[in-house]
């Protein structure tokens, strides 16, 4: 996996600089904004994934980006929702039990404070690598029932983790850079969120194609 080719493909597009500047004036929109460049990055990983020569998407398709972007969100939302739920049900407990002086009781909440919190953190990290392998399911076969195919997910994750953590590292990475726009005043933070999400979906792409080719290989410690 090549995690610095997802850096500066962008660049090696000559029409990098509109394409990057128009997903900066995107994310100006409110609300809608944030899904088009959603949209727009699933793209970049739909195109990595097809082998594309050029992986950086145009601006036509505006209202297909749009739609992406809310399909990769209901997606996330999915994953992430077993967390809230946890978090909710564990906060409802434990606010029913803290009304007791009891210290034995209190040992008990502390216990079970801890205890959910441990949940809640392995769920975190292994949902970090499960959202890009379901992400680039979707992208792959345009179906999102395909990202819940939990099976298959497991499968891609499992075939390439070292990938997955690829992703998740550059996508910390990605993160820093944006941030860094600050220092080119606010719409410098919106032009490196935007190369970030560019990046970010170069290597979903890239994590994809080397987990589904990983996981056709056929088993050979089974034999």
């Amino acid at each position: 996996m090549n995690i610095g080719k997802a850096f500066v493909f962008p660049t090696e597009d000559q029409d990098w600089l509109r394409k990057v500047g128009i997903a900066a004036l995107v994310m100006l929109i409110p609300l809608v904004g944030s899904f088009a460049l959603a949209g727009w990055g699933l793209e970049v990983t739909r195109r990595v994934i097809r082998r594309e020569p050029q992986p950086l998407p145009d601006w036509t398709d505006f209202g297909g980006y749009i739609v992406g972007g809310l399909q990769v969100a209901v997606i996330g939302f999915a994953y992430v929702l077993p967390i809230f739920l946890i978090v909710a049900c564990s906060q409802g407990l434990l606010f029913s039990l803290t009304d007791s002086d009891n210290d034995t009781i209190t040992s008990i909440v502390t216990l079970i404070s801890i205890c959910l919190s441990c949940i809640v953190f392995l769920f975190v990290i292994f949902m970090m690598f499960f959202v890009p392998a379901a992400i680039g399911k979707f992208a792959d076969t345009g179906q999102m029932s395909a990202a819940f195919r939990f099976g298959e997910i497991f499968g891609l994750v499992r075939a390439a983790p070292a990938a997955y953590l690829l992703v998740l590292l550059g996508n910390l990475i990605a993160g820093i850079l944006a941030s860094l726009g600050v220092i080119a005043c606010i719409i410098g933070v919106f032009f490196t969120s935007a190369y970030a999400a560019a990046i970010n979906g170069h290597l979903q792409g890239q994590a994809y194609l080397l987990a589904s080719a990983a996981a056709a290989q056929p088993d050979l410690s089974a034999v």
